[in-house]
């Protein structure tokens, strides 16, 4: 029967924080399926293989079904580990079985005791049963499984547990994934200890019920071996090349997967892990598409001849190469330039979006005409023609060609709509901020911005005369320089734009609760005020800056063409540009 799941205890204090609350019925629910999967699983018995039957010789091989942990037989987790150990028995085995299935089973105890090793190695890696065992091996694996989502539900619960105590050590994306890593493997040594003890429990029990009959047994088979050994010298090295083969094999395989979960898995989580040529030939090509929709843009006139004007709204075209680095290696890991095509494309498509539109105004121009008088001279009557000229206002088609060129920034449109899940989400923060142990790939780049790079700004100190604007500057700021996160919305997890705004005015001190709130409902919480009437302190929303309907972003407005906001990372910003222009939607008041 598979081993009961760990049950965690928490305090009433602990749960009084809903997230601790939570995390705990979580593990406790999954320790239950774990159990209830566990008393369903049979208990090991005894399997008696007649090899010798079917080869027509009179001795028959009785041993024991070997127990072995359920992650080798299924090969969940150790699918390399298993098919390497097989592949090298059977190397071996084959000569080795040839030469101890030769001798007659009445030669003594002795050759029986080898010759059945021998046979148990080979039947275990390749003649077991799987029809008999498959139903079995089927519970043991949903026990295993049900185990492992128990110890995962258990690690949540502590995470949260601690992070409720300890807030400041949960500062970050980078020092919260360390918290949850150093939590992980304590909790995994606990584990071992615990099962550690209950097996020498277990062996203290047995060995006494049964430690005369074994010395016995010991004591008959020594003599024998040895006798057996002495005529049988090749059969000796044989057994013996098999077995050190075969510790080799497992010792360099344990070290590999030893590389992983380790201390050294923070180190292969927080690097890229495509080789260098690749992270930097994907990167190639994306530019090289930035390349082509430059040239676009600066050939518009030859490309569309004819207009009378044309008018340029142009961002700059760029990107963070370590952002797209970052992005590849959580959605492919060790990705090659060929296989990232695809994605490069999809990416490119949804940062930049280049717009002509054709506009025809009526316009007026002045024209001479002539025209001619005729008069009459009295005296003579003779008709005389004046020719004059004179001046008037003729309509006609301007034709205008507007250009206007969007970057809508490489990192918001990962974070906004790169499909990433909470882990992936974290996981891309963290490689940005260690930028994958790599920085010398992107060093030159001029785009490559980091947290710590952000714009800074000097508010007036009339502004912070009003007290209820100081507040929230003096608690905006705490925050320049965290990385945009999607959906974050506290300093553990770091924000969003509008977990961003929101935490500020929340926790600004004047009184505040909106919850959290997205962008629109901060835009419907608000007094929409007209432009001119903005002062610092009233927030600023924005539309179209990905594909959502009403307000899509939203910043805290500090006066004089300048916002405080959640970009990448958290920063002042002029909303002066042509791209905060272009999106701009309105200015809200928050009310008393």
């Amino acid at each position: 029967m598979a081993k009961k799941a760990t049950r965690l205890h928490f305090t009433e204090d602990e749960l009084a924080n809903p997230r601790v609350k939570k995390a705990a019925s979580k593990a406790e629910r999954a320790a239950d399926k774990a159990d209830r999967a566990a008393a369903k699983t049979p208990k090991k018995r005894k399997l008696k293989l007649d090899a010798d039957k079917a080869a027509g010789r009179k001795a028959h091989l009785t041993f024991e079904k070997q127990e072995i942990p359920v992650g080798e037989l299924t090969g969940r987790g150790n699918r390399f580990t298993r098919s390497a150990v097989h592949s090298t028995t059977a190397a071996v085995s084959g000569t080795i079985h040839g030469q101890i299935s030769a001798n007659n089973q009445d030669d003594n105890t002795a050759v029986q005791a080898v010759d059945t090793s021998a046979e148990a190695a080979e039947v275990s890696a390749h003649a077991i049963d799987h029809a008999v065992y498959s139903k079995k091996l089927k519970s043991y694996e949903k026990a295993e499984y049900l185990q492992t989502k128990s110890d995962a539900a258990n690690v949540e619960a502590i995470y949260q547990q601690r992070m409720a105590e300890h807030p400041e050590e949960f500062s970050n994306p980078v020092s919260r994934w360390q918290q949850k890593k150093a939590i992980q493997k304590e909790y995994a040594a606990a584990r071992r200890a615990e099962e550690t003890a209950a097996n020498a429990s277990a062996a203290a029990k047995e060995g006494a019920a049964g430690v005369k009959t074994l010395g016995q047994r010991l004591v008959d088979f020594k003599d024998k071996a040895f006798e057996y050994v002495t005529e049988h010298p090749q059969v000796f090295l044989a057994i013996g090349a098999l077995a050190v083969l075969i510790m080799i094999v497992l010792s360099s395989l344990s070290s590999c997967s030893a590389f992983l979960p380790g201390g050294s898995g923070a180190i292969v989580a927080t690097t890229f892990t495509a080789e260098d040529e690749d992270i930097i030939g994907a990167n190639n090509d994306y530019k090289a598409l930035e390349a082509e929709l430059q040239r676009k843009v600066n050939n518009i006139e030859s490309t569309y001849p004819g207009y009378d004007e044309y008018n340029y709204y142009l961002d700059e075209i760029g990107h963070d190469p370590y952002q797209l680095a970052a992005y590849l290696t959580v959605q492919f890991e060790d990705y090659t330039r060929s296989e990232v095509q695809s994605t490069l494309r999809s990416l490119f498509d949804r940062q930049y979006e280049l717009k002509l539109e054709e506009e025809i105004e009526i316009r007026y121009r002045t024209e001479t005409r002539t025209g001619a008088t005729t008069s009459t001279d009295p005296e003579t009557g003779e008709v005389t023609e004046e020719e004059y000229e004179y001046e008037v206002e003729v309509p006609y088609e301007y034709y205008i060609l507007n250009v206007t060129l969007t970057n809508k920034n490489l990192g918001h449109v990962i974070t906004e709509s790169g499909g990433m899940n909470e882990d992936q989400a974290e996981r891309y923060a963290i490689l940005l901020q260690t930028k994958g142990n790599k920085e010398y790939l992107f060093a030159d780049d001029p785009y490559v911005t980091t947290s710590s790079e952000y714009l800074k700004y000097d508010i007036p100190g009339e502004a912070l005369t009003d007290e209820r604007f100081a507040n929230m500057i003096r608690e905006a700021e705490k925050y320049l320089g965290y990385p945009y996160v999607w959906g974050g919305s506290s300093p553990s997890t770091s924000f969003d734009c509008s977990g961003f705004v929101s935490w500020v005015i929340n926790h600004c001190g004047n009184g505040w609760n909106v919850g959290r709130l997205t962008a629109s409902g901060l835009m419907n919480h608000c007094s929409i005020i007209r432009p001119s009437e903005a002062k610092p302190g009233d927030l600023i929303f924005f539309q179209g800056t990905y594909n959502t309907s009403g307000a899509s972003h939203v910043g805290i407005y500090v006066g004089n063409g300048m916002m405080i906001h959640c970009g990448n990372p958290i920063s002042y910003a002029s909303i002066n540009t042509s791209y905060w222009q272009q999106h701009f939607y309105c200015y809200g008041r928050i009310p008393d």
